[in-house]
């Protein structure tokens, strides 16, 4: 698994606040680019091949309940905001699950501040902490993932509506998302991905949670200041950032290991990855903003291919045994289920210990080999009741001849005309049968032949 470069003031200041954070230095690192990307991607462009596009950067911490997603994400918040000022509590926002509410939110935004000095405004940082939630909501609309490519490549979005139509021109939209991998692979499909919805999103699988010995200790303060410069810079004109010569022939390379992992993984996993290329140019382009810079360095697009390669191996990995045929469990027939029933009450079950279990009547019961039945009375007027046990077990369905308990006329007082009743007219003259004191005590199962799992 490769280790990504953290690299420059953003790389810094995750360095810096690592040690003492509860998750993963990558999720932190990750939120943080993808908060920066979102800052400057109203201003910033990278050209190649004569095309400008977006910084924008999605992202994906993938991870289990509990393994630091929120940990990460707060942290990269406290790393950004001496540098992004308001940006992040002004600009982030979440639960948009259909396309018409996520133009009009960005209409909404462009419109309130068109008459502001820096003009119209339609930076949006859509922070999904819940994402499989809301994806479990957006399959309803349509429209959604259609207008969501559209903001990956900052190309218009129209909403018409009774009123009027609501256009957005250049919109600069940034999704990071929290999801496990199993509601990964349970709600993004690969048509999903082969539909290009969600294949421009960088998915990271974080690492095992650090244990501290102390929870008291606050973050360090983050010096923000040559963030806060690269920021006042990126967002002061329109910035395009181009390759330098020296990091041609890097890029050359990932484009061929981009088009050759593509051609050699399964299709559902190929989907994934399939913007490699543009990831990493889009990743570079950050980089190469937050130095004040509009050309990218070999140095810088060698460390956002270490970023988004990484990406490429987490993909894999989450979407593995998305294609994998699933074991099903052999269903238990009704012979072994009667047996774990018998054995789970120590070798002898009544009818209503098994039968509304195992969904069978009592003669359907009797006909399975290697089960006795046998019909046992408690006294002599009692109900009777169906014992069921297993063949081999005599002592457990042995029918016990009941004691003959003569009754001896109780011994009357002469002094005061009271009953005096003897105890020992109630205990039997003989010795009981051996059977009854050897009956065995009813059995716990062994851990090494469970019957519980027979019951799965």
């Amino acid at each position: 698994m490769s280790t990504p470069v953290l690299y420059g003031p953003i790389g810094r200041a995750v360095r810096k606040i690592a040690p003492l954070l509860e998750t993963d230095a990558l999720g932190v690192y990750v939120a943080a680019l993808s908060m920066w990307s979102a800052a400057i991607g109203g201003t910033v462009t990278v050209s190649s091949r004569g095309n400008a596009r977006p910084v924008l950067l999605w992202s994906a911490l993938v991870a289990g309940t509990g393994r630091g997603k929120g940990t990460a994400l707060r942290a990269a918040q406290h790393a950004m905001n001496p540098a992004l000022g308001r940006f992040l509590a002004t600009h982030t926002t979440s639960g948009i699950t259909s396309g018409a509410s996520l133009v009009n939110h960005l209409w909404e935004q462009q419109e309130a501040t068109a008459d502001t000095e820096q003009g119209r405004d339609v930076r949006v940082f859509v922070c999904e902490e819940e994402w499989s939630e809301s994806l479990r909501r957006v399959k309803r609309d349509a429209s959604f993932t259609g207008k969501l490519r559209s903001c990956f490549d900052g190309a218009p979005l129209r909403n018409t509506t009774k009123e009027e139509a609501q256009v957005v021109e250049s919109p600069a939209l940034v999704m990071h998302c929290h999801i496990t991998p199993t509601e990964w692979v349970k709600n993004l499909s690969a048509s999903d991905a082969a539909g290009g919805s969600y294949n421009r999103i960088l998915p990271f699988l974080l690492g095992s949670v650090p244990m501290l010995d102390d929870d008291r200790v606050s973050l360090p303060k983050v010096d923000g200041s040559e963030l806060s410069a690269a920021y006042a810079w990126a967002t002061a004109r329109p910035r395009v950032t181009t390759l330098a010569e020296d990091a041609r022939p890097l890029w050359r390379l990932v484009r061929r290991y981009a088009r050759i992992l593509g051609e050699t993984l399964p299709e559902t996993q190929a989907v994934f990855i399939e913007r490699t290329a543009e990831q990493t140019l889009r990743v570079a382009a950050c980089l190469a903003a937050s130095e004040c810079s509009e050309v990218i360095t070999e140095e810088m697009l060698s460390a956002a291919f270490s970023l988004v390669r990484r990406s490429v191996q987490d993909a894999v990995r989450i979407t593995k045994g998305a294609d994998a045929p699933k074991v099903k469990r052999q269903p238990l027939s009704l012979g072994d289920k009667v047996r774990a029933r018998i054995e789970m009450q120590g070798g002898r079950a009544t009818s209503s210990q098994v039968l509304p279990y195992v969904g069978a009547t009592a003669a359907q019961v009797k006909a399975l080999p290697g089960i006795v039945v046998t019909v046992e009375r408690s006294g002599k007027s009692g109900r009777p009741a169906t014992v069921f046990t297993l063949r081999g077990d005599d002592s457990h369905h042995a029918e016990v001849p009941e004691p003959e308990v003569p009754i001896q006329r109780p011994a009357e007082s002469a002094r005061n005309g009271a009953t005096v009743v003897q105890m020992d007219a109630y205990r039997p003259t003989t010795t009981p049968p051996p059977e009854v004191a050897l009956v065995p005590k009813r059995s716990e199962p062994t851990t090494d032949s469970n019957p519980f799992l027979a019951l799965l």
